[in-house]
């Protein structure tokens, strides 16, 4: 991504905060730099394409360097973004303070220097923000050493050292925890969940390391507790105890409840977690299960305009995805009017991949109801700007969904250029989705050369079918649609949405 991609992306990305700080700070200004021109085409542009932008920018300032203006503009709009977040965030103002501690010992301000640290320590250790409170004492260790030692004993030494210490063990066990979390996230995607008493064993070596860990800590660590409720749940989806899994949820649901004064503002780690929850929910189709969290997601106040737009857009989907993903149409449709004026209308201030999410499934809705045009137009809207959302790993999926629409809409020759393009993208792709090629062939190659044989060609291909519904890496793209669903369907003259009813109870 070059440095004025990047650049679209972040002023994309802004919050209406953010944007509103940057317009004031602007208008200060006695006169009109160009990086306002440039910002102004930007945001105005969105849906353009970059040479577009470009052009336009070269054209309303033709004298002024296009890179430097990226380059200022990119670095004011982040250091303005720091700027907010230490307004609004206590962990980003406890580092900010520790760098005005520096400032303050390089004036030789001493004493307000170690006032200012021991405030930081203070918080840190209430915040449980154990790196800001390392760093804080690292800091006031080696400020105390380079004025040697004024009116401190050996023993409070000892003691600043020993807690030190204690910090650094801390932090240690919370990096050995959230490393095991991860591996047993990575075995599961790679592996898939435990068919067997042999799957179980493979996981052992994590559980029991898991166990010794929390087992050494104490039980009021909110990181640790944590983390130890995400294992657990995990392991319980993993090896099909759903509902102690579920408990463990609910547990961790409640510590959240119970160290509020912990959560960032806007709470976006609790936001997370929760929708972390909610998708292991999805993968397993507990969605009696989802409703608790759902109203956690509910219950979040005194957040910004943005953030609440994002919470209600993951509500929406997860409201959503009971009735979607059992292929109930018309009730996601019913579902997507009640929103329309309240998430729909503010679609714009959701970034990038929200949008890219909230526009694939508004368009799987519209295509299971048969309104083909629809859904063509809301996958328009994310394809037309590909660039802008080229990164996203959902990026193919609408492609591919897009390709089913194209289908519906009997528009054969964009099918054929579609599927060209994407193989040119997956051949520099070491380890594509099955899936995904199975469709660029069927669509370009198999349904138009055996379009009178289809029921043939079902009982051809339904070993293959079958094979890629069982594989775990291709159910990664295959929960977010059920695309064999729709070529069974297709190629037997089923209803869609029988065929994924029938797939969701198992």
């Amino acid at each position: 991504m070059t440095k004025f991609e990047s650049l679209v992306h972040l002023i994309h990305s802004m919050s209406r905060a953010e944007k509103k700080k940057f317009s004031v700070q602007a208008a200060c200004r006695k006169s009109r730099p160009d990086y306002m021109t440039l910002y102004d085409i930007i945001e105005a542009g969105q849906g353009d394409s970059f040479e577009t932008l470009r052009q336009a920018f070269r054209e309303a300032c033709p004298a002024t360097a296009f890179d430097s203006s990226v380059t200022y503009l990119f670095e004011l709009l982040l250091d303005q973004a720091l700027d907010l977040r230490i307004e609004q965030d206590r962990h980003y103002l406890l580092f900010n303070k520790i760098l005005k501690a520096r400032v303050l010992f390089e004036k030789s301000l001493f004493d307000e220097c170690f006032d200012l640290l021991r405030y930081v320590m203070d918080k840190a250790g209430k915040l449980e923000n154990y790196h800001a409170l390392l760093l804080a004492g690292r800091l006031e260790l080696e400020y105390l050493l380079a004025l040697n030692f004024p009116r401190l004993s050996e023993d409070e030494l000892l003691k600043k050292q020993f807690k030190l210490n204690e910090t650094l063990k801390h932090l240690r066990k919370i990096n050995e925890q959230s490393g095991l979390y991860e591996i047993l996230k990575h075995r599961l995607l790679t592996r898939g969940y435990s068919r067997s008493e042999d799957d179980k064993r493979y996981l052992n070596d994590l559980v029991y390391s898991e166990i010794s860990i929390v087992a050494n800590l104490a039980p009021e660590s909110f990181e640790i507790s944590k983390l130890h409720q995400l294992f657990q749940s995990e392991y319980l989806i993993s090896v099909g105890d759903y509902k102690s899994a579920l408990r463990s949820y609910y547990e961790l649901s409640n510590l959240f409840e119970a160290h509020k004064h912990l959560w960032n503002t806007p709470p976006l780690f609790y936001l997370l977690t929760i929708e972390g929850v909610l998708e292991s929910l999805r993968s397993i189709h507990n969605y009696a299960g989802m409703g608790y969290f759902i109203q956690k997601l509910k219950e979040i106040g005194n957040s910004p305009l943005d953030f609440k737009t994002h919470v209600l857009c993951t509500i929406y989907l997860y409201e959503l995805f009971p009735s979607l993903d059992c292929g109930d149409f018309a009730a996601s449709a019913a579902l997507m009017e009640t929103y329309k004026d309240t998430l729909y209308a503010r679609m714009s201030s959701l970034n990038p991949a929200r949008q890219a999410e909230l526009c694939l499934y508004t368009s799987l809705i519209y295509f299971g109801t048969e309104q083909y045009n629809k859904a063509h137009r809301f996958l328009s809207q994310i394809i037309f700007r590909g660039k802008t959302y080229y990164y996203l790993p959902l990026y193919r999926t609408i492609r591919i969904v897009n390709l089913m629409i194209l289908y519906h809409l009997s528009d054969h020759e964009l099918i054929s250029y579609e599927c060209r393009s994407l193989r040119r993208e997956l051949s520099g792709v070491e380890e594509g989705y099955k899936i995904e090629r199975f469709m660029f062939h069927f669509l370009q190659k198999l349904l138009p050369a055996q379009a009178g044989k289809r029921l043939q060609l079902w009982h051809k291909y339904e070993p293959e079918i079958e094979a890629i519904r069982k594989d775990i890496f291709e159910q990664q793209v295959l929960r977010i649609f059920d695309f064999t669903a729709w070529v069974e369907s297709l190629l037997t003259a089923q209803p869609i949405s029988t065929l994924m009813a029938a797939k969701a109870k198992h």
